[in-house]
């Protein structure tokens, strides 16, 4: 027993396993994490006209760990299947009816398995869609179409849902890239608030009025909620076109947004991205109340021999020097600066001449260097972290399907393995 005992310990201090107490035992329950887990044998969807296949997946924009069983994760799937179409700002939806989705899995013989699904609904109970939203309500100015051509109209209860966290007792909170939103939802997906920057949500509550500005399809990314539970806070994707897209178009500064949950007060903090070729922050997961893991990456895969990725990386950061740059006036284009917003600050000397202290970031893992194999995907999208500071990182496989180049689908092969994408789960001891 004694022997036993030491090794246990030993395997903690590795950061090699969690353990919970099970309801009834008091004997600690051992989960040894792989360093990588797929989602086994997803369903298939639909099968387009041309034979590609669109595949029950997508559930890796955004991932949450269970604190009461540390073999459970809940992912996330975004608005659904969908590819740029070829007329200017046009989305082509594969399944207008898709209900987005949190994923319930369950990691077994290292594989992830999925035990329930939740889907999410409005407040009255109705099914959730990915449709992009009406003027006034968080419209993207994408125009919607299906995969025959057909216009889809906006609707109110559209959601491209990337950033997830569970709270303490059960529920969910989502932000999304139309309003931008941040979602409140029960253990069972029925929305209990909706909050955005006009107020039209469920509630009524608001988020400052800059966040209008957000870009299409780069809105509020990632998501955290503080150790305590009493803070979310959000992460946008990009610079936001504020006040327009070319003023921004050299700009690597994004937004943070606190949000008090009881009391709706907010703070906001400028973060700076690593270049302006980078598709954006994916998402972002508290350490503390001040400090957060956030991840920063392109567009590319890993091992493509013809155009490989070149940044893939985790960074902590922590705000408790950074400057607040909120506008008590809650102007549309925020807080100005010598008659500039934030992100006409452009970088580190805009900000620094303009008296403001962005939040502090050092790297903590590349992903295209620090793993045992190659990251061989394009996406890295969600991140939780668990005892034994065990980072999780989920990619969003999209389906299984990409931009055909003409306004539908093909299927999303790896150019490392040649196989269809699918959502997977690493897990890394990280230093923090």
């Amino acid at each position: 027993m004694k022997k036993e005992l030491i090794l246990l310990g030993l395997m903690v201090f590795l950061g090699m396993v969690s353990c919970k107490k099970t309801p009834g035992n008091d004997e600690p329950h051992v989960i040894t994490y792989p360093d990588m887990a797929e989602v086994a044998d997803p369903a298939i969807l639909f099968t387009t006209a041309s034979g590609v296949k669109v595949y029950n997946g997508g559930f890796g924009s955004a991932v949450a760990a269970d604190p009461n069983d540390a073999a459970v994760f809940y992912m996330l799937t975004d608005r659904g299947a969908n590819v740029a179409g070829q007329l200017a700002n046009s989305i082509i939806i594969g399944k207008p009816d898709f209900d987005p989705q949190i994923g319930k899995f369950r990691l077994k013989d290292g594989k992830l398995i999925l035990e329930q699904t939740i889907e999410l609904k409005n407040a009255a109970g109705g099914k959730l869609n990915g449709i992009p939203n009406p003027a006034g309500m968080g419209a993207s100015g994408e125009t919607a179409y299906d995969l025959n051509g057909q216009v889809i109209a906006p609707s109110a209860d559209g959601i491209d849902s990337e950033g997830l966290v569970r709270a303490a007792d059960g529920t969910f909170w989502i932000s999304d890239e139309y309003g931008p939103h941040l979602a409140h939802f029960d253990a069972n997906g029925k929305t209990i608030e909706r909050i955005n920057p006009f107020g039209t949500g469920t509630g009524g509550r608001k988020i400052p009025a800059v966040f209008t500005k957000r870009r299409a399809n780069r809105g509020m990314e990632g998501l955290a909620i503080t150790p305590d539970g009493k803070t979310l806070v959000g992460m946008m994707q990009s610079p936001m076109y504020n006040p327009s897209k070319n003023a921004v178009a050299n700009s690597t500064v994004l937004r943070i947004l606190t949000f008090d949950i009881a009391t709706g007060a907010t703070k906001q903090y400028a973060y700076l991205m690593g270049n302006t070729t980078l598709t954006g922050v994916s998402d972002i997961v508290a350490v503390n109340a001040t400090t957060f893991l956030t991840i920063e990456r392109d567009g590319l895969f890993g091992g493509d021999t013809t155009n490989p990725a070149a940044f893939k990386k985790v960074f902590k950061i922590d705000i408790s020097n950074a400057t607040d740059i909120s506008d008590p006036a809650d102007g549309s284009t925020g807080k100005l600066y010598g008659g500039k917003t934030i992100e006409e600050l452009n970088n580190q000397a805009g900000l620094t001449a303009a008296g403001i202290t962005p939040v502090s970031k050092t790297l903590v893992l590349d992903l295209l260097k620090d793993l045992p194999s190659i990251y061989p995907h394009d996406k890295a999208e969600g991140l939780a972290l668990l005892p034994g500071n065990i980072l999780v990182i989920s990619n969003d496989d999209d389906f299984g399907v990409v931009d055909n180049g003409a306004s539908g689908f093909a299927q999303k092969i790896l150019p490392l393995t040649k196989t269809v994408d699918r959502n997977r789960l690493y897990f890394v001891k990280v230093k923090l």
